[in-house]
């Protein structure tokens, strides 16, 4: 028992998703997705294209992140905020 806690005091923390804020072409989100995967964003943004090009999904998850996934130093993202926008008029 002591050291199956021992091992979960220890277990590194996972980082939330965030876009980033340097390392972006349009919206930091291959960027972001590279850094909270620890690979390199080239890697993602082909992922992006292959996947636009095999179906067309590329395009609607991109947009669904940047939407979604806030910048880094923000706790919310662009859909939160014009959700709190629309609740205050």
């Amino acid at each position: 028992m002591m050291v199956m806690q021992a091992q979960q005091d220890n277990a590194p923390t996972a980082s939330p998703l965030r876009r980033s804020i340097n390392d972006r072409m349009v919206a930091g989100v291959a960027g972001g997705v590279a850094g909270w995967l620890g690979i390199d964003a080239q890697l993602v943004r082909i992922g992006f294209v292959v996947a636009t090009l095999a179906g067309g999904l590329g395009v609607p998850l991109y947009l669904a992140a940047w939407l979604l996934v806030p910048e880094e130093h923000r706790q919310t993202s662009i859909a939160e905020d014009l959700l709190e926008a629309s609740r205050l008029v």
